[in-house]
């Protein structure tokens, strides 16, 4: 009888720390069945974008002529190249899951507010290779915004959803940024399309 609860604690145990550790591998990533057809995927994850530094991941490639407060990184007119790490959480130390690659351009007047054309394409997981696209206009400074996912490729392939960033830290001194995202992405199952 000993024997018996040693056995089955020592699975339990086990099975627990096993699925602990499945669990905070996937943290950052959940797909599901929506019918026979459609999945839903969600996905938090953080990009760290660097204007900055001896090591910058985004840089200046076209400014206005005629801008003003030239001085400032994100001043009307400037347009930036970028190939930014994502990450499971705000430090930039933490597990990489993917890159975000594209660029952006200061476009707003009244705000600070960046024209974006970037793809998310990550290499973790079941997700390695697969990426989505979203374009659009991203005040950064409102709170509560979203991005349109217009479209994806290898899991994500015809991927439609929304992106919903958090600014966790961003320096407007420098340009320096830290964005929390939460991604819903409707998309087919993969042998459908296949």
């Amino acid at each position: 009888m000993v024997f018996a609860i040693t056995l089955l604690t020592t699975l339990c145990t086990s099975f627990a720390t096993c699925a602990n550790e499945s669990h905070a591998q996937q943290s950052w990533a959940k797909t599901v069945g929506q019918g026979r057809i459609r999945q839903k995927t969600t996905l938090e994850f953080y990009y760290h974008d660097v204007i900055s530094g001896e090591s910058p991941t985004a840089v200046l490639i076209a400014r206005a002529a005629n801008g003003s407060n030239d001085d400032a990184p994100l001043a009307f007119g400037k347009l930036f190249m970028f190939d930014d790490p994502l990450t499971m959480g705000p430090d930039p130390d933490s597990k990489l899951v993917g890159r975000a690659q594209g660029m952006y351009g200061s476009d707003s007047l009244g705000e600070v507010g960046l024209i974006m054309a970037m793809a998310f394409t990550f290499n973790e997981g079941i997700y390695n290779g697969s990426s989505i696209s979203i374009l659009v206009h991203n005040p950064i400074t409102v709170k509560h915004r979203e991005l349109p996912i217009v479209g994806g490729t290898g899991l994500f392939r015809m991927a439609q959803g929304y992106a919903v960033p958090n600014t966790y830290m961003l320096d407007l001194k420098t340009g320096d940024a830290i964005v929390g995202y939460n991604v819903t992405i409707l998309h087919y199952k993969k042998d459908y399309y296949i």
